[in-house]
């Protein structure tokens, strides 16, 4: 058995049921990059800061990149008794090195050694999912772009409404992941506060320069608190309830997926190598991308409830609760980095069924909307043109026909103000393009909005 770094007040060996209860090292060496990254800063600062040696930081400094070099190359063997990765680190140094090891947890703890990690992990794979993001968005416009002229049923209450163009419908989403990487964007400047010389929890007596260790990090501030630096998880509740909220979008989308996918709509074909058969119905092919990516969105969930259910009734500052914040926000990044990886090749391949969509707008009276419009133009007061296109709507049920296959006779007899003028309004095409307020879904107001968002993506990509 290992011997403890912080054994000195101890008179008893730790039970070894507490040793793999309390230990983290099985998900936490994650973190290894970041600690060697923010050891050897320190390790700078306190030779620039005369508390050690350069010939002291030298060998530090040597010995902690062969041993982020053997972890790397996955010979690093852990010792579950050690608990974490920064303990696996520092005994695997001081083994190596010998006692001069041992000078480089000066001025700090492992509180505010583990805030630095994460800190540090968080900021790069959240950069990683704002460049997925950028991605899927892309993928979406340019399906947008392909599809300009397919019009298909817009729904509410997934009853069929009025007419939409398809990549009206895709640019929606677009929107939808455009605020996703807003708010990732956002928590990032959360993320980015070094916490490292707040020590455990009251800052240290040593003469640190947090500012030196900060730009060698590349962190644009330093925490103001060392209390609240040590304690704060803050940055990882406010990411996951970003996270959560784009698996919502991610999950929204794939339940369209499902259903237009399906026989019964009809709209689309997931390829097949994005789908799955069955393993005794012969003719099947199943969704099971977009299913897995709806029910992977609880996961996300999980993680943003297990964080605040964790911290909300922790007195300053760190409790040894806070362990248990790594896996969820492992478990989190992972999700959503992998629902945007396969989204962001499956969105191109979708295969568009016009002439489905075409027949669906085609059938549901989606065009009463259009003759209540019309009966305003003319001078009706819109609640009276709704009452008539309504009553329009249940003659033309009852007779088994669209508004637009009734003659103009029969419109007549529900009001004189129709004219032979209504017919040529009430095609899909006039439908839809005929909405050309702000944000609607004529081709005019579409076409623009993916002129914007292909600007946006191309300077979020570095390319505009």
């Amino acid at each position: 058995m290992s011997k403890k770094l912080w054994d000195g007040r101890f008179r008893e060996k730790t039970d070894q049921s507490v040793e793999s209860f309390t230990s983290s090292i099985a998900y936490d060496w994650r973190l290894y990059r970041y600690d060697i990254e923010g050891s050897i800063a320190h390790c700078r600062m306190l030779a620039k800061q005369s508390i050690i040696s350069r010939e002291e930081a030298s060998r530090i400094i040597e010995g902690l990149s062969a041993i982020g070099k053997e972890i790397e190359a996955g010979t690093f063997a852990f010792d579950e008794a050690l608990e974490d990765i920064h303990m696996n680190i520092e005994a695997r140094l001081t083994s190596d090195i010998g006692p001069v090891a041992q000078k480089l947890h000066t001025a700090r703890s492992r509180n505010d050694q583990v805030a630095l990690d994460v800190r540090m992990y968080l900021r790069e794979e959240a950069g990683m999912i704002c460049q997925r993001l950028t991605a899927l968005r892309g993928a979406l416009v340019a399906l947008a772009e392909k599809e300009i002229d397919v019009i298909m049923p817009g729904y509410t209450h997934l009853r069929r409404a009025q007419p939409v163009l398809l990549s009206h419908h895709l640019m929606a989403y677009y929107e939808m992941f455009t605020r996703d990487r807003g708010r990732v964007t956002d928590v990032l400047k959360r993320i980015n506060v070094m916490p490292l010389g707040s020590a455990a929890l009251a800052g240290t007596t040593y003469p640190i320069d947090m500012a030196y260790t900060a730009g060698l990090l590349r962190f644009p501030e330093v925490s103001a608190n060392s209390m609240d630096a040590v304690s704060d998880r803050d940055f990882i509740v406010e990411f996951l309830a970003a996270a959560s909220i784009c698996m919502v979008h991610l999950s929204r989308l794939s339940e369209e997926l499902i259903l237009w996918s399906s026989r019964e709509f009809g709209f689309m074909e997931i390829p097949d190598a994005f789908a799955t058969g069955s393993s005794i119905m012969p003719q099947k092919k199943n969704p099971d991308v977009p299913e897995l990516v709806r029910g992977k969105a609880g996961r996300v969930f999980g993680s943003l409830i297990a964080l605040l259910t964790m911290m909300k009734g922790l007195p300053l500052t760190y409790n040894r609760d806070m362990q248990e914040d790594k896996e969820p926000l492992f478990d989190a990044v992972d999700t959503v980095k992998g629902a945007l990886e396969v989204y962001e090749k499956l969105i191109p391949n979708l295969k568009v069924n016009r002439a489905a969509m075409e027949q669906a707008v085609a059938k549901g009276w989606l065009n009463a909307t259009d003759v209540a419009d019309y009966l305003v133009t003319k001078g009706m007061a819109f609640r009276q043109a709704h009452r008539c296109a309504g009553q329009l709507v249940l003659h033309a049920m009852e007779q088994g026909k669209e508004l637009h296959e009734l003659s103009l006779e029969a419109l007549k007899g529900f009001s004189e103000l129709f004219s032979e003028e209504i017919f040529g309004l009430l095609t899909p095409e006039q439908m839809v393009n005929r909405r050309g307020s702000t944000g609607g879904t004529a081709r005019e107001s579409v076409v623009g909005a993916i002129k914007g968002a292909k600007k946006m993506i191309a300077k979020e990509a570095g390319k505009g």
